[in-house]
């Protein structure tokens, strides 16, 4: 079977083993509850747009090459600098369709690719076969067609001190036992993306170890319900309106989700481990992902941001406004999404091909754009508010049911009327409030890894002393001036 149906996917959900919780209970399905169905919905786009939009399909979909088939583009290997358009176009328009992340499928893609490539890398440095059993796992994956959420982050505990020195060595996801026939994993992976639309979830390192941390260097990838795994959904600042009001369902359908993963001796068999204690490669894995993903994350933005323009923009017509009024305003949020989306290209366009057959975006680039992701949106946001006013940002605004109470809603329609309707007016304002400061907000300053994480890359990738080469050059400097040392 390969490029499934929404109802397909959606059975294929309702079957799995019930292991989310929220709010300490158990959530039977999550294509039903109200704490998980709009990430379920949201990621069932890009189902349902295969079907219904040939044009879309066109982006969504690819062709296979370990098979010849068609796929689904999630499922891809990146090979070249096209491909990577694609990615950041898809990820736009992702949120053009949802208003919001669908991180169950597009970090579980970047995940793969880094597997792909430091896979291919340790086979050829230690005579290992974890690139035939990760083709093996990725043809499979694509003729089932699934989901696949990424799972990166480590709770680490004492930032001062490496896994194994912890006072509690679960700190970090580990090997606990390597066996004949696979290993098992002990620890947590946390603020991990839309795992409830996930069918599986791809482990990567959560950091760079040494050889004394070799247990921690462990890449693998399970079935969401896989036994001894427990899956605990966050807490999300729009919690008591999300999934409940009517002036989101159903007529948004998307949502974005966080999750614990909680692993209590989880035994995972040999094919599914792709990496299992060789550290060397823990900085190469996490250096693949962020390239890909720090490059693509400017289209998740700059579709965030297309949003939140059209949202306040219907919000200020609502109110009688002109959107010449806020010309400004407008020019610089537009500014701010082509500049995340075109780092993004930019670094498509400046990367490489690896000779395992992956493409890998300018790293460099990649890291400017993550910066560039933790500011600028951000600024988006609230010139989104400022154009929309205090019904948007302040929480002032009363709530679905009190919209349609019996009692008063109509006194509360009377009020909430302005040039545009009092229904048309409410709705514009909660998707600016949804966009700028409610769950339609990915992780910009975050995700991905923080801005200050890529500072660091950035300045090892800078090559400070070729430019000091230009400007010695330049000014008729000969004389020596090296970089002065410490001070005692």
């Amino acid at each position: 079977m390969a490029l499934r149906t929404y109802r397909q996917y959606i059975d294929s959900l309702k079957k799995m083993r019930p292991n989310v919780y929220k709010f300490d209970q158990l959530i039977e399905d999550v294509t039903t509850h109200p704490a998980t169905r709009n990430t379920i919905e949201g990621h069932s786009k890009s189902f349902k747009m295969i079907a219904e939009d040939p044009e879309l399909k066109e982006l969504m979909t690819t062709t296979s090459h370990l098979t010849g088939e068609p796929i689904s583009r999630y499922l891809s290997i990146i090979q070249k600098a096209e491909d990577m358009f694609a990615n950041s176009k898809l990820k736009r328009k992702m949120f053009q369709l949802t208003g919001t992340c669908t991180g169950g499928r597009c970090v579980g893609w970047t995940s793969l690719n880094s597997a792909f490539t430091f896979t291919w890398e340790i086979d050829q440095k230690f005579g290992t076969e974890y690139h035939q059993r990760f083709l093996a796992w990725l043809k499979d994956a694509q003729a089932r067609d699934i989901t696949v959420a990424g799972a990166l982050t480590d709770p680490k505990g004492d930032r001062t001190k490496a896994p194994s020195m912890q006072e509690d060595p679960d700190m970090s996801l580990r090997m606990v036992e390597k066996r004949e026939d696979g290993i098992v994993l002990r620890g947590a992976k946390v603020m991990i993306c839309g795992v409830a639309a996930a069918n599986e979830i791809f482990i990567l390192p959560g950091s760079a170890y040494r050889e004394s941390d070799a247990d921690y260097a462990v890449s693998c990838v399970i079935p969401r319900d896989i036994e001894g795994l427990t899956i605990v959904e966050t807490r999300h600042p729009s919690d008591g309106r999300e999934g409940e009001e009517g002036f989101d369902i159903p007529n948004r359908e998307g949502g974005i989700t966080q999750a614990f993963l909680l692993f209590e001796d989880v035994f995972v068999p040999n094919e599914r481990v792709f990496m299992a204690g060789e550290y060397e490669f823990t900085l190469k894995a996490i250096q693949y992902f962020v390239a890909a993903y720090r490059a693509a994350i400017g289209g998740c933005v700059a579709g965030q941001g297309d949003v939140k323009i059209g949202a306040a923009v219907l919000l200020a017509r609502a109110n009688g406004l002109s959107s010449k009024v806020f010309n400004d305003k407008i020019i610089q949020m537009h500014i701010n999404n082509e500049t995340t989306y075109g780092m993004g290209i930019a670094a498509a366009a400046m990367g490489k091909k690896h000779p395992a057959g992956s493409w890998i975006p300018d790293p460099l680039f990649s890291h400017v754009n993550k910066v560039h992701v933790a500011t600028l949106p951000y600024e988006t946001s609230r010139l989104a508010q400022e154009i929309g006013g205090g019904i948007c940002e302040t929480g002032c605004m009363p709530s679905y049911r009190d919209f349609e109470s019996e009692k008063y809603g109509h006194l509360i329609k009377k009020y909430m009327k302005a040039a545009g309707s009092a229904e048309a007016r409410t709705r514009a304002a909660r998707l600016v409030e949804w966009a700028t400061i409610g769950a339609g907000v990915p992780g910009c300053m975050h995700g991905g890894g923080s801005p200050d994480g890529a500072k660091l890359f950035i300045r090892m990738l800078e090559n400070l002393e070729e430019k000091v080469g230009f400007a010695k050059k330049l000014a008729g400097i000969t004389e020596d001036l090296p970089e002065p040392g410490a001070k005692k």
